[in-house]
């Protein structure tokens, strides 16, 4: 077996391509995924990933994902085919379903235009519906050929029909009429020749053909010599009909002959899209991440790097939880000395390494966070002790120097990348020879190979980082307190000695273990401690990272809580200056409401130039209503920042305090959280809303004079009459007219009227006088009088509003 079929069976690539065959929907996914060929050049490698990405994205958008249905292993009928065998009904039924499934699955794959990897995959094949169609005219669903399929076949069967009915009708004659000579009351068959079982002593009474015997003797199968005749005509219609099947099936099958060739690529296709979807499948199952292939200058990054392996036992085996692992290697490093305790995850490591490498040059997703950064490696060699592995099988000095030697023939056969793992390189033999051996071979392999991930329990291997940059250290974490590893990775960190520390933990004599360390040295006992100190600074950096995390994570939070806050605040905004849009639109409407009112009045009436002046005062009160309120709004006093207080910025979105005021140039000196800056004064607005106006020009003096007398022209005007601003108070009394009143006044307020119909007619006064005391002390009551003759006249109050 050469080195790189032994590296496959050392990091047991077989068991993970069988785990990926569990997600293959046909057999012949579940074949092409047992038997994973893995590709030579990295431009294959990134088209299979660019399958498994595309498939991946489908996979989201279906429910229940692509449907494989029907599609059957339709291989060895082709080549039967292709060498003049004729074809079954049942593999003739394959083939048609076989047909119609790739045609569904093409159909879903073209829904979509953003996967033009598998558009252009199913653009090569053809799914011959016609052929499909006449499969399934002439073969049932149980792979038998159809009446209908022939017209002779039609009629053979029909005359057998007729002569089994015959058969049967003269057979229960019989039955019924010897009873006591039939064994049991049943017609049977005895090869294409029909019987009934008889007692062996009366055999004489049913003359005809023994064609069988049961095991006792004592009964015998007799095809009575009246139906004799009418079986051996069935015998020969069933002939002719299977002649005439035979017939049939080898047109079907010469037909398949003669598109083999495309038939062959739909299965190749077929096989393809099942491969590539069990990998997508397989890979969300692992949450792996798609991995991207870096240059020779760039650093390899696999964060939170889990072995699939050890993920299949934990999820299916109830296994105890998969340590992630962190590799980042430096473009410039060669060789990685990994040291640790036995059973700390060393050569776990190494596998988890050398698997992913293969994952992804096959296509599949790597279980890690991304970014999932790796070179592609052409060749991935192994030589691996196994004595932690599943199967636990042992391994000499020899067979480790055999390995190595292949890995450097194999080597030296490319200039391509290569990935070498070594497991306790240097071991089985003499510490001094071994660690020399260990230290020659990691330096020729920091020559040759792009990346050498090495295991050792050699001190001497951790002082090469400090003589050449190529190297670099790393080790398996070990809790000093529980004796048990960690099973995490230590990038950077060497590993250091345990053994003295968890004999005396054991409970070894106290005198043996003081003895070991005086011979140990002082030197080494020197290193382990500045080891210790490392580690307990790498551990005080990740605390503090997942602190800074956690403080992180708050600060996203409260961000995100802010920023909802702001627009909530900024759509309530948007919907109150809607609701004022709206209530001015309804103002509008209003008034175009009762333009139009008076204007079909006059349309109505006799036109007269005594109704036309009617129609013009109607039109001055509606035009008076309107536009005094408009002015009013105008006059309403301006507003204007002070120092010290809070305002918006609507363009910034920002509230700030106000620093200072230059009333020359209009500018403010704003702060908000650590910036300060100068805007106009224009650009701010109150917290409520309130915007900066500019001060009115000075009018002259014939204007201030005028101003007054419109003022009293304007109160003068009468306000219109409308359902909305009248007020019946007819039949009421004093007291409960002044509670109308008032909520009338109040209404007349939120909508914006600036006026007031009361109708308490004439009668005795009473209800008048009332009306007309509480008007007088009413605060948002300006004026109030009669209405004219023509509106109700001393029976009409109009009170009109501040």
């Amino acid at each position: 077996m050469d080195i790189k079929n032994t590296t496959l069976e050392l990091l047991e690539w077989s068991r993970l391509c069988g785990h990926l065959a569990t997600f293959a929907a046909t057999k012949l996914g579940v074949i092409a995924s047992t038997y994973l060929t893995i590709p030579k050049t990295q431009e294959e490698s990134l088209f299979l990933l660019k399958q498994t990405e595309e498939i991946y994205l489908l996979e989201q958008r279906f429910a229940t994902g692509l449907n494989f249905e029907g599609i059957n292993d339709i291989g060895d009928s082709l080549e039967r085919a292709k060498i003049g065998g004729i074809l079954t009904g049942k593999e003739l039924l394959d083939l048609a379903t076989t047909l119609s499934g790739m045609r569904k699955l093409r159909r879903q794959i073209e829904e979509y235009e953003d996967i033009p990897t598998l558009l252009d995959i199913i653009s090569q094949m053809r799914t011959y519906p016609e052929l499909e169609q006449e499969i399934h005219h002439c073969i049932d669903e149980r792979g038998e050929v159809c009446d209908r399929a022939s017209e002779l076949l039609g009629q053979l069967r029909t005359k057998m029909k007729g002569l089994r009915d015959q058969i049967y009708q003269i057979l229960q004659g019989m039955i019924q009429r010897q009873s006591g000579v039939v064994q049991e009351a049943v017609i049977t068959q005895r090869g294409d020749r029909f019987v009934i079982p008889v007692k062996a002593p009366q055999k004489d009474q049913i003359p005809g053909i023994i064609h069988d015997t049961s095991s006792t003797g004592a009964t015998l199968y007799i095809e009575p010599k009246a139906i004799i005749p009418q079986g051996n005509q069935l015998r020969q219609y069933l002939s002719q009909a299977r002649r005439e099947e035979e017939r049939i099936l080898g047109l079907l099958t010469e037909k398949i002959q003669n598109g083999c060739e495309d038939l062959e690529q739909l299965l190749a296709i077929a096989t393809q899209l099942d491969l590539a979807t069990a990998k997508a499948r397989y890979s969300l199952w692992l949450e792996g991440n798609a991995p991207r292939f870096i240059e020779s200058d760039e650093q390899i990054t696999l964060r939170q790097l889990r072995h699939p392996l050890l993920l299949w036992q934990h999820r299916h085996e109830q296994n105890s939880e998969v340590v992630p692992v962190n590799i980042t290697v430096n473009p410039q490093i060669k060789v990685v000395a990994i040291t640790g305790p036995n059973t700390g995850g060393k050569t776990v490591t190494l596998k988890t390494l050398g698997l992913v490498s293969l994952m992804a040059k096959v296509g599949l997703f790597i279980p890690a966070k991304v970014p999932v950064e790796i070179p592609w490696f052409e060749q991935v060699l192994a030589d691996i002790g196994d004595e932690q592995s599943l199967q636990q099988s042992l391994s000499t000095f020899s067979s480790h120097i055999s390995r190595i030697s292949q890995i450097i023939e194999a080597l030296n056969n490319t200039e391509k990348p290569s990935l070498i793992l070594l497991d306790e390189v240097g071991a089985g033999t003499d510490p001094a020879e071994g660690s020399a051996l260990a230290i020659a071979l990691l330096k020729y392999l920091a020559d040759h190979a792009y990346l050498t991930i090495a295991t050792t329990h050699y001190g001497e291997l951790k002082a090469l980082k400090y003589q050449d940059q190529r190297f670099e250290n790393a080790s398996v974490e070990f809790d000093d307190q529980s004796l048990k590893p960690t099973y995490r990775v230590l990038w950077g960190i060497p590993g250091r000695s345990n053994a003295l520390i968890i004999a005396q933990r054991l409970g070894l004599n106290y005198e043996i273990i003081e003895d070991a360390k005086t011979r140990v040295g002082g030197y080494s006992e020197d290193i382990n401690e500045v080891i210790a100190g490392l580690e307990a600074q790498r551990k005080q950096q990740e605390t503090k990272a997942k602190e800074a995390g956690k403080l992180l994570q708050e600060t996203e939070k409260f961000y995100a809580e802010v920023s909802a806050k702001a627009n909530f605040l900024q759509e309530r905004e948007t919907a109150l200056k809607i609701s004022q849009e709206k209530a001015v639109q309804s103002a509008i409407n209003q008034a175009k409401s009762e333009v139009a009112q008076v204007i079909r009045d006059l349309q109505r009436g006799v036109k007269t130039a005594q109704n036309a002046q009617k129609a013009t005062t109607k039109l001055n009160e509606i035009a008076e209503k309107n536009l005094p309120k408009f002015e009013a709004k105008k006059a309403k006093p301006t507003y204007y920042p002070k120092v010290g207080e809070k305002i918006r910025i609507p363009r910034l979105g920002q509230t700030a305090e106000v620093l200072e005021i230059t009333p020359e140039t209009g500018d403010l000196m704003i702060r908000f959280g650590l910036m300060k800056m100068s805007i106009p004064v224009t650009d701010i607005e109150s917290l409520d809303g309130k915007k900066v106006e500019e001060k009115p020009k000075s009018k002259s003096q014939n204007s201030l004079k005028n101003t007054p007398q419109k003022t009293a022209v304007t109160k003068a005007k009468i306000t219109v009459r409308t359902a909305q601003n009248t007020l019946d108070l007819r039949g009421a009394r004093v007291m409960e007219g002044e509670l109308k009143i008032d909520q009338a006044i109040s209404d007349a307020i939120l909508k914006g009227l600036n006026g007031l119909w009361i109708i308490h007619g004439k009668g005795t006064g009473k209800l008048k006088e009332g009306v007309h005391n509480f008007l007088k002390q009413h605060s948002q009551i300006e004026s109030f009088e009669s209405a004219p003759d023509n509106e109700g006249g001393a029976g009409v109050t109009i009170a009109y509003l501040r």
